[in-house]
C-alpha cells in the first residue's frame, strides 16, 4: 500500500504491488515482509500474509515522528497482530531527513496484541526477544479471508531454538516535553551534519526562542560547535544582554558582540530622502532584524557556519516575523513549536539537568522583540495561551471559525488569527525548513496556494 497524504508523496515515486509477495522460511518460521503503510490498513497485507500462511509478520518503516506517535503506533499494531493471529515484529528508522524525524522505538507485539520488546526512542538499538511462534495447530483461529497458500522462499528449514533466556526489554518512554526536546536534537543534528557542516551560529537576544534553540544545538553538536552572537540596539535591554551573557555561560558557548547601532544609523540616513514626509514606523523596526540577519550571514559565509533562526510555530503561524532579518538561515529548529510549548521545554530541561540552563529570567519575563521602546508581543497578538490553541485547532485540526467559536474563544480573536495565517503563507515559503514535531507542520503537511483570494 502507498500513502499518499501528509508529508507522504509515495504514488508519486513507487507502484504498488498487484498481489502478496512469497513468504521467508527462517528458522522453520514462515514470515511475511511488509512496509509501512500495510500495517495501518485492517485489510491489507498483514492480513492476507497471515491467510496466505505467515506465521510472523515484519513490518519495515521510516515512520516519521511526532508527539504521541509511539502510542498510535502500539494501538494499530496491537490490532494488526490480533486481527491476523500473528505476532508483529515493527522496525522503524532512527535519524532525521530534513524537515522529518524518525524515532525508531521499533517494537514487538505478539499474537493477542500484548507489547513483548521495545526499543528506546531517537537512539540506534539492538532489540532481542525470544518468541513463541505458533504455527500449525496451534495457530489461534481468527477470522481471515480465503487465499491460496503463498509461495515460500526458503532460507533456513532447522529450528534454531531458545537463544537467550533474558526477558525481553520494554524502554520505557519518555515524558512528553522530554520527548519533543529529544526530536529536535536528532532533526537539528542530521541536517546540520548530513548538509556539510560541522558548526552553527546564533543571534542571542536573551529571549526564550533563542534560549531554547542554543540549548538544542549544544545538545546536537557539543558547546564547541555553537557560536553566539549579541547584538544589541538602542532598544536592547540591558536585562537582555545579561540574559543573553548568562545562557551563553550555562551553555559553556563562545559569544562575540557586534552592536547594530551603526550600520541601522546608516540605513535609516541612506533613506532619508526617499522616506522623506513619513512617519516612523514598521519599516524602521524590520531594518533592524535584516541588520541582524546579514551580519550573521556574514558570519556564516566566511567561517562556514550554519545560521540556525529561533522563530516558533506561533510567530510562522501569525507572520510575527522579518523577511530576510530574524527568518535568514539555514534551518528553523523551532518552526513547529508553539510559544507555550517553548516554555515548557526550558522548564522540563532545567528540572532534568537540575540547574538553570535557561537562566529562570528568561522564562518569566514577557516575550519582545525589542525593536521599539516598550515593545511587548501581545501588543500585536493574543496571549500565548490563548493564541496557541486556536492555531493548533484552525491549521491542525482544520477546524472551522464557527466550530472554534463553538469551542468557548472569542470570535474577534478567532478572526484575528485566521487572517493573520491566511496572509501569511508568503512569508513561511520562504522560511527555512526545521523539525515537525506535530501530526501538521506547515510546509508538506499543509499546502496551500499563496495567492488564495480574489481581490475585486
Amino acid at each position: 500500500l502507498l500513502p499518499n497524504y501528509s508529508v507522504f508523496d509515495e504514488q508519486r515515486y513507487f507502484a504498488a504491488a498487484i498481489e502478496d509477495g512469497p513468504l521467508f522460511v527462517v528458522a522453520g518460521i514462515r514470515v511475511g515482509v511488509t512496509i509501512c503503510e500495510d500495517a495501518w490498513s485492517e485489510t491489507g497485507p498483514i492480513l492476507s500474509q497471515a491467510a496466505g500462511g505467515a506465521e510472523l509478520i515484519v513490518n519495515l518503516n521510516a515512520s516519521p515522528y511526532y508527539a504521541g506517535r509511539v502510542a498510535e503506533r502500539e494501538v494499530m499494531l496491537a490490532s494488526r497482530a490480533v486481527e491476523a493471529g500473528v505476532p508483529i515484529v515493527y522496525t522503524n528508522l532512527i535519524g532525521g531527513q530534513d524537515e522529518l524525524v524518525f524515532d525508531g522505538s521499533s517494537m514487538i507485539v505478539d499474537e493477542n496484541g500484548t507489547l513483548i520488546a521495545r526499543a528506546a526512542q531517537f537512539s540506534e538499538e539492538l532489540l532481542v526477544a525470544d518468541l513463541q511462534v505458533p504455527t500449525g495447530a496451534d495457530r489461534r483461529d481468527v477470522e481471515r479471508p480465503e487465499t491460496t497458500p503463498l509461495a515460500e522462499i526458503v532460507v533456513s528449514s532447522e529450528s534454531i531454538g531458545a537463544g537467550s533466556t533474558a526477558k525481553p526489554h520494554i524502554h520505557p518512554l519518555l515524558s512528553p516535553t522530554h520527548e519533543v526536546f529529544e526530536a529536535l536534537v536528532l532533526g537539528t543534528r542530521d541536517y546540520v551534519r548530513k548538509n556539510g557542516f560541522s558548526e552553527v551560529v546564533i543571534g542571542l537576544s536573551g529571549g526564550i526562542d533563542s534560549s531554547i534553540v542554543a540549548a538544542i544545538a549544544v545538545e546536537a553538536l557539543g558547546a564547541d560547535r555553537v557560536h553566539g552572537v549579541l547584538m544589541p540596539s538602542r532598544w536592547s535591554s540591558p536585562g537582555s544582554l545579561t540574559d543573553a551573557a548568562a545562557l551563553a555561560d550555562a551553555l559553556g558557548i563562545k559569544t562575540r558582540t557586534i552592536p547594530i547601532e551603526a550600520a541601522h544609523a546608516a540605513f535609516e540616513s541612506l533613506l532619508t530622502d526617499s522616506f522623506a514626509d513619513h512617519l516612523p514606523d514598521l519599516t524602521e523596526e524590520n531594518l533592524q532584524a535584516r541588520v541582524r540577519g546579514t551580519l550573521l550571514m556574514a558570519l556564516s559565509n566566511k567561517f562556514g557556519w550554519m545560521v540556525l533562526t529561533t522563530g516558533n510555530k506561533s510567530e510562522m503561524a501569525t507572520g510575527y516575523s522579518t523577511l530576510y532579518g530574524d527568518m535568514a538561515g539555514g534551518f528553523a529548529v523551532i518552526k513547529d513549536v508553539a510559544k507555550m510549548l517553548v516554555f515548557e521545554l526550558c522548564r522540563d530541561l532545567n528540572t532534568r539537568t537540575g540547574r538553570e540552563v535557561i537562566p529562570s529570567n528568561v522564562i518569566a519575563k514577557p516575550p519582545s522583540a525589542e525593536l521599539r521602546p516598550d515593545q511587548k508581543d501581545e501588543d500585536s497578538l493574543p496571549p500565548y495561551a490563548i493564541l496557541d490553541r486556536v492555531i493548533e485547532a484552525y491549521v491542525e485540526r482544520d477546524l472551522s471559525l464557527g466550530e472554534i467559536e463553538a469551542a468557548g474563544f472569542d470570535r474577534a480573536v478567532i478572526e484575528q488569527v485566521i487572517r493573520l495565517v491566511d496572509r501569511s503563507e508568503y512569508k513561511r515559503r520562504q522560511s527555512p525548513p526545521g523539525v515537525r514535531v506535530t501530526p501538521k507542520a506547515f510546509g508538506k503537511d499543509r499546502r496551500l496556494p499563496i495567492t488564495n483570494r480574489w481581490y475585486g
